[in-house]
């Protein structure tokens, strides 16, 4: 859901970008509306790979307890705290923003709406719109992205620990192909929010969103899909039965 909400939230207006010759004009409110669910989604997503992280790490070091753990009713607090954490912290973000003052021309040197591009149409000092665009990506890229770490170094040392080796294979078969997604998706996340304002690129920054926007959510259905023994097992069933 936050995948397909994300490529919505950005493919629509981007085709319609590319079909116009960069002419397409879109008012402030719009702007300001697509950079909000593009940070809350994007972040929310940050958040909510953490606690799958968690969950994996639950599955591998404490496999007859999880069940117990990891009940419906957790699942669906960590999915609502991942959304709520992301509308607290992207709000007052946005508002921020939607006041600049915008002088000289108001073109866009992007795809999308997103935060370093706008930011750099303003003509007044935005030193504490960075500092709010900092301290919200601490928080919602650089601490989840310590949780994973902690939780994949558990993963780690329990597997080593394993006395079977096939026990083994299949622990690292089952937690390497995450390890995609959250490279992917912190790396683009790095690369555009957590550099200083000094260094963006507006080149850099838009290749850096085609992957994270485009080519990240064609992935994860893949990775989750194809390393699932049920989903990969249901898809040989239906070509035997056509073939």
């Amino acid at each position: 859901m936050l995948e397909t909400g994300h490529s919505t939230n950005i493919a629509p207006l981007t085709l319609a970008g590319v079909l116009s010759m960069g002419r397409m004009l879109i008012s402030l409110p719009g702007c300001g509306a697509q950079m909000f669910f593009s940070i809350l989604l994007g972040e929310s997503d940050c958040v909510f790979l953490a606690v799958m992280a968690y969950g994996r790490y639950v599955e591998v070091c404490h496999p007859l307890r999880y069940n117990l753990i990891v009940s419906w009713q957790l699942c669906g607090q960590m999915t609502l705290g991942s959304l709520g954490l992301g509308f607290l912290l992207v709000l007052p973000l946005t508002i921020l923003i939607c006041h600049l003052s915008v002088c000289g021309h108001n073109e866009i040197y992007h795809f999308f709406c997103d935060t370093p591009a706008v930011m750099r149409l303003a003509c007044a000092d935005t030193h504490r719109h960075e500092a709010a665009l900092c301290a919200i990506s601490v928080a919602a890229v650089a601490i989840p992205l310590l949780l994973i770490c902690l939780s994949y170094g558990c993963i780690v040392d329990t597997i080593v620990r394993m006395d079977s080796a096939q026990g083994r294979r299949r622990a690292f078969s089952t937690s390497s192909s995450p390890l995609m997604v959250v490279l992917l998706q912190y790396v683009c996340c790095t690369l555009i929010y957590l550099c200083p304002s000094s260094s963006y690129s507006p080149e850099e920054g838009q290749a850096v969103s085609v992957v994270y926007n485009f080519f990240s959510p064609v992935l994860n259905p893949l990775v989750y899909s194809i390393r699932n023994q049920e989903v990969t097992n249901a898809v040989r069933r239906l070509w035997q039965e056509r073939t």
